[in-house]
């Protein structure tokens, strides 16, 4: 963030960016998120320069220390911020590279202003949250929507900005004040309100209801923000009668009426918005008629119609320990997706809970452990990602196994790939206690080890993180090959253990090869098992770098070898997998 004796510079920078600001009514999980990446790939499109901005209502300072369970998957970024799965979203639709700042919370708002009480910054007077801690909001907002993403100089032309949760909720309304200061300073044509609410068919009557949104509009409007557009969420597109119901009573324009219905991919979302004109909209509200130009989305939408035209499909065993919550994975699943489309083959994700494939569940649940291996044999390849805690391991370990023993394509992301190290170091070098130093402390063959350089006692920022450099010791390697054999490739990390150097030349000896390391040599971060189809881990996360257009080199050799074992052909008109990032 800026200091303050840069608030005037930052104001300044900002005074040309326009702001999209997206709320959302009714109900949570309405998608918030990829509408907000949607209306970006459009703009984008016009040829405007787009950053986006996700604020969460939440006291946490980060996503870090939060369970997938509650709140999905912890996204890195290249600065290592831990930070909100929705700009995972942005980044993967805009193809840009966002900054921790992009991520505003109430836990660091808060200890910003507290932080600046401290030093005496408000020369004494009561703090409190009007206007202190909206004029934080406003600052930071302003500060951040001023910093190229795209790799360029000059601030963005416009500046997404998802409020996290419903209007209404407790814990926003200091961002909703914040933002209608924000709104009525900057003026109505550097400022665009899009709310996202959900027009419901009642089972009985069959008849798409309005009343859910009029009262969401009329609570937005009573903390004196007004819609300039409404998205409305359906199962089926809106008829003519709903749309005019809901112009005249949420006081926007018929033509400012858009409807987000289910569609067969989510890659349809942009191209459902443009075909409403949304660009225009927006555009002439924001007085960007001589910036902007027509939506050139022809890649966009062939690269959606491709992905419905697919036939055959390839199977992709997930082995985890947050199987339950999908969300929990969900950059794994749209590297997959991206892989898989650029193979030609549609995925079919098989959700398979770890801990299903462990010897004791045979006894306490045996249909489950008899579905579970049956589901892994099923597959034509096998992934293991990321993850913390000892739930699970042992049957992470026996899927590497028959990964290993059976010449299935196997792929093992951080956890994933200290799982083969433990599993080649029990069965292979005949070491039994062999384990992480995460799981036993105790153990002589501590082959996965705490890294040295961090706090044992503190939660939140103890971690590897963000975009590190990874040397190949070998470039003739696989993995160096699905990147096009460049000398080194940048991907993002998160992970507090790593495979202990002691043991590296026993494991290589047993054919366990380690071919890609950091600049100091000792830190192991890409592993391939000689003789073997496809068999790779590695340290990184290379799901965060994934996009739709450039999907992840790891995850499209695994994809690439699962057709292969399927017997399956598979389309690569690019030479080589992937291309370093």
């Amino acid at each position: 963030m800026a200091e303050p004796g840069e608030d005037a510079a930052a104001a300044a920078a900002a005074a040309s960016t326009k702001y999209v600001l997206i709320t959302g009514g009714v109900v949570s999980g309405l998608g918030k998120g990829v509408t907000a990446s949607s209306v970006g790939v459009v703009l984008k499109a016009c040829g405007l320069r787009v950053t986006c901005i996700k604020i969460d209502p939440y006291l946490n300072t980060d996503a870090g220390t939060m369970s997938p369970f509650e709140h999905g998957e912890v996204f890195v970024l290249d600065d290592g911020g831990e930070v909100d799965l929705d700009l995972g979203n942005y980044e993967r639709f805009l193809d840009v590279t966002l900054t921790r700042d992009n991520n505003i919370t109430t836990g660091k708002i808060y200890q910003s202003v507290i932080e600046k009480e401290r030093k005496g910054d408000y020369l004494g007077k009561t703090v409190q949250v009007v206007p202190h801690v909206t004029d934080e909001i406003k600052q930071w907002i302003q500060s951040v929507s001023s910093v190229p993403v795209d790799g360029q100089t000059r601030p963005a032309d416009v500046c997404v900005i998802e409020l996290g949760g419903t209007v209404g909720d407790i814990e926003s309304m200091p961002f909703i004040e914040a933002l209608r200061q924000l709104s009525f300073s900057l003026g109505k044509d550097n400022f665009c309100l899009i709310h996202v609410s959900l027009v419901p068919v009642l089972g009985v009557v069959g008849e798409q209801k309005t009343k859910p949104t009029q009262h969401s509009v009329r609570e937005l409007r009573a903390l004196g923000l007004t819609p300039d557009l409404l998205a409305c969420r359906s199962a089926q597109p809106l008829i003519g009668s709903v749309k005019e119901k809901l112009s005249q009573f949420c006081h926007v324009p018929v033509e400012n009426i858009l409807n987000i219905h289910d569609v067969p991919n989510l890659w349809h979302v942009p191209l459902i918005l443009r075909n409403q004109k949304v660009h225009e909209a927006i555009i002439k509200q924001l007085n960007l008629g001589r910036s902007a130009g027509p939506p050139e989305l022809r890649d966009w939408t062939q690269m959606a119609e491709s992905y419905d035209d697919l036939k055959n499909s390839v199977k992709i065993a997930l082995v985890g320990k947050y199987t339950n919550l999908t969300d929990s994975y969900l950059s794994v699943v749209k590297a997959l997706l991206h892989a898989s489309v650029a193979c030609s083959l549609k995925p079919s994700i098989q959700w398979i809970a770890a801990s299903d494939l462990e010897d004791a569940t045979a006894t306490s649940a045996p249909d489950a452990h008899a579905k579970a291996w049956e589901t892994l044999k099923g597959s034509s390849c096998i992934l293991i990602p990321g993850g913390f805690g000892d739930r699970g391991i042992s049957g992470m370990i026996l899927a590497a196994k028959y990964a290993r023993e059976n010449k299935v394509p196997y792929l093992g992301i951080c956890l994933g790939m200290q799982i083969s190290v433990i599993e080649m170091s029990r069965n292979v070098l005949g070491l039994k206690d062999a384990d992480s130093e995460e799981f036993n402390s105790e153990t002589p063959s501590r082959v996965v080890m705490y890294m040295p350089e961090v706090s044992k006692t503190h939660m939140g920022n103890t971690m590897r993180l963000g975009c590190r450099r990874t040397f190949f010791r070998r470039t003739d390697c696989l993995t160096s090959k699905l990147y096009g054999s460049p000398e080194h490739v940048d991907e993002r990390h998160r992970h507090r253990y790593e495979v202990n150097p002691s043991f590296v030349a026993m494991l290589e000896n047993a054919g366990l090869h380690f071919v890609g390391c950091d600049e100091s040599g000792k830190r192991m971060e890409v592993v391939e098992l000689q003789d073997h189809p496809f068999y790779i881990g590695v340290q990184f996360h290379p799901e965060f770098k994934s996009r739709p257009r450039r999907p992840s080199p790891p995850f499209t050799g695994l994809i690439l070898a699962a057709a292969e074992y399927m017997g399956t052909p598979a389309n690569n008109s690019n030479g080589h997998v992937g291309t370093s990032e």
